[in-house]
């Protein structure tokens, strides 16, 4: 009985292994024959089978697989393409037997070649036209080349940025966050030399590349550049998909990823207060820009926005101290003098109030309203500096008439009088 069992299994074997051969058989003669749908219908049955092959057969199947799919080029689905391709060239790498290989490897290279130059030729279009569907149309023939040579990431990176360029939010953003998985920094060192017939720039792809060229005496003045790391871009670019995609919890929480990476980075920073400002949480969005600050002191808006925060918070001493940083780092900030001014009138507040509720007590109102037509004396200036760098702004006008008419300066309120009638 035990015979028996041996000798069923043995010939259930031979038969798996004639039907694999028998499969891949038919496969190759269709695609030599053109035939790739009937190529493909006999790899799909060899497919169940392949399991049990011994590594000549399964390498076989792979080859088949690929080239089939393939079909001589014709087959516009190049990710596709790239997977058997390299499925292949990773089961043969694995078991040290390169049969196919070789070939595989230079098909790979024409489509790589293909496909890139396709790209570059579809984004320049994208350039012109501004188009969302052009820009994705480029975006998907970077992202194919990255699917055929996984090596070369800058085309992924590629992909990532000019699919956000074409509102292709959930596609930019899983490239970059596959970067990001990939450990991707984008640091590479650039070959250049210039060609000797016209002075024009070439890049090269490898260092020897570049000095067979120079050797040769077809091009001059060799050098490396060395590309700085992307990654902080990376954080940066892959939490805006999210803000696009209107998930500031996840964009604040790939910005909290990226300044644990990068804890100096000022564009990460600024980017962490402006979701906590669309957030509105208007505490952490002025604490982010005082730390914004420590990092670069002599960036005048930063100054402007705390003023702003301060201002809205009430606490007008400060807010005037932050604009007054703003001018003196940013003499002709128009918005900062005009931001004075209103905290300085803000001040008038409680006094109106008062003289609202005196309004029978003639000494006491006309007491206060001296107070407070001395706290528009001080705000003038600003204002009238605001309007001498921004002649067109009508609300500093409208203020600036207002004042002049309240302190009863004639002449200056019908000089502003006129320039705001020709603006109407």
């Amino acid at each position: 009985m035990k015979k028996q069992l041996i000798f069923l299994s043995a010939l259930f074997i031979t038969i798996t292994v004639f039907g694999q051969k028998n499969e891949l058989k038919t496969a190759d003669k269709a695609i030599k024959n053109g035939d790739f749908s009937s190529a493909l219908a006999a790899i799909n049955q060899a497919e169940s089978l392949i399991g049990s092959a011994d590594q000549k057969l399964k390498a076989k199947y792979y080859y088949l697989k690929g080239k089939a799919l393939y079909q001589e080029g014709a087959n516009s689905n190049v990710e596709e393409v790239a997977v058997a391709f390299n499925e292949l060239l990773a089961y043969e790498k694995e078991t040290n037997k390169l049969k196919y290989s070789n070939e595989i490897k230079e098909l790979i290279n024409s489509l790589v070649q293909s496909t890139a130059g396709n790209a570059s030729k579809d984004y320049e279009v994208a350039t012109q036209s501004k188009l969302p569907a052009d820009y994705v149309k480029a975006a998907k023939g970077f992202a194919q080349v990255y699917a055929l040579s996984p090596t070369d990431t800058t085309f992924l990176d590629n992909a990532a940025l000019v699919y956000f360029m074409g509102e292709d939010y959930n596609s930019s953003k899983e490239a970059y966050q596959k970067l990001l998985d990939l450990n991707y920094t984008g640091i590479s060192t650039v070959y250049i030399a210039n060609n000797k017939s016209d002075g024009k720039e070439v890049v090269y792809p490898t260092k020897k590349a570049m000095d067979v060229q120079v050797k040769l005496g077809i091009a001059e003045n060799p050098r490396e550049e060395v590309k700085e790391s992307r990654r902080e871009m990376i954080f940066k670019n892959l939490a805006q998909n999210y803000a696009m995609l209107e998930d500031s919890e996840k964009a604040l929480e790939v910005i909290t990823q990226g300044r644990e990476e990068f804890p100096s980075s000022y564009s990460l920073l600024i980017d962490e207060a402006n979701l906590y400002y669309k957030a509105g949480d208007n505490d952490k969005f002025k604490e982010k820009l005082e730390e914004a600050i420590s990092l670069n002191p002599t960036e005048p808006t930063l100054y402007y926005n705390v003023g702003v925060m301060n201002m809205g918070q009430g606490n007008l001493d400060e807010a005037i101290s932050s604009f007054e940083k703003a001018v003196e780092l940013k003499p002709d900030y128009a918005d900062a003098y005009n931001n004075i001014g209103a905290a300085i009138i803000e001040k008038a507040t409680p006094i109106i109030d008062e003289m609202n509720k005196n309004l029978s007590d003639f000494d006491k109102y006309d007491s206060l309203q001296k107070e407070q037509f001395e706290i528009y004396k001080k705000a003038l200036p600003y204002y009238e500096k605001a309007y001498e760098i921004n002649n067109e702004n009508i609300s500093v006008i409208q203020t600036l008439m207002g004042l002049y008419e309240n302190l009863e300066m004639t002449d200056k309120l019908n000089e502003i009088k006129a320039v705001y009638d020709g603006l109407k």
